[in-house]
């Protein structure tokens, strides 16, 4: 059976739309991750209010990696320049296409440009992965390791990282995550995945009782006049004797 692939993040509030649509853009945004994913509409956006610092003929309006590097380089030059504090992981998300970037960071640059603050629609940390889509799937259907890395490293980053330390870290962490998940799986349906308990769970006893604990306080050993100890086991008694016998006569 084939299922669908991650689904798109709620698209932008109408507010923010209606905003864009009274800058006049060259072109009306229609799918926002990969119309501001090579940064031509952001510096366009940015250009109606600081026009001296946008000159959009040095922008190139290509879908290729080499011309969204180069967009967004002159872009966060600006940022830089005007301590602009836009996250460093959403223009990179933004960039290659990360389901939800692109939509943080139009919201974000509304409210720099603008002043005016919008609920997030993401709430909690910012995750740029397909985990929360995983999650509504059935066990059978969710990715498997290899299926998780492509579905959460792009090529681009691949391409655009010439740091194969950094590509490491970031597949090392996309299995460490699925082997998380994939344990809390096991431990949410155990017959699925044929765990059988250990010894320890097997064994493992309820809290004594209060008649078993009447029981054992009668066990404990206590001396008689003589100094033996009597030890009760049921409804039996046994008495230690000393270990000390008088040497026995020997007759030659």
């Amino acid at each position: 059976m084939a299922y669908a692939q991650t689904p798109k993040k709620t698209g932008l509030p109408r507010e923010v739309l209606k905003w864009l649509q009274s800058l006049d853009l060259s072109f009306s945004p229609k799918n926002v991750r990969r119309d501001f994913s090579n940064g031509y509409l952001v510096a366009e956006t940015f250009s109606w209010y600081y026009p001296d610092e946008f000159s959009m003929h040095s922008y190139d309006n290509g879908t290729s990696l080499g011309a969204k590097l180069s967009n967004w380089a002159q872009i966060e030059r600006f940022f830089t320049k005007h301590h602009i504090p836009l996250p460093k992981e959403v223009i990179d998300g933004t960039i290659h296409c990360k389901p939800g970037a692109a939509e943080i960071l139009v919201q974000e640059i509304y409210s720099i440009l603008t002043h005016r603050r919008l609920k997030m629609w993401l709430g909690g940390e910012v995750d740029f992965s397909d985990r929360s889509y995983q999650e509504q799937l059935p066990m059978v259907a969710r990715s498997t390791a290899s299926k998780a890395i492509k579905n959460n490293l792009r090529l681009s980053e691949m391409i655009a990282e010439p740091n194969i330390s950094t590509i490491q870290g970031k597949i090392q962490a996309i299995v460490e995550r699925h082997l998380e998940d994939r344990r809390l799986e096991r431990l949410q349906d155990p017959k699925r995945f044929g765990v059988k308990p250990t010894l320890g769970e097997r064994a493992a006893r309820p809290p004594p009782t209060a008649s078993q604990s009447r029981q054992d306080s009668l066990s404990i050993p206590r001396p008689d006049s003589t100094g033996s100890v009597i030890r009760r086991r049921g409804s039996v008694s046994f008495k230690e004797m000393d270990g000390c016998q008088s040497p026995r006569s020997l007759s030659f």
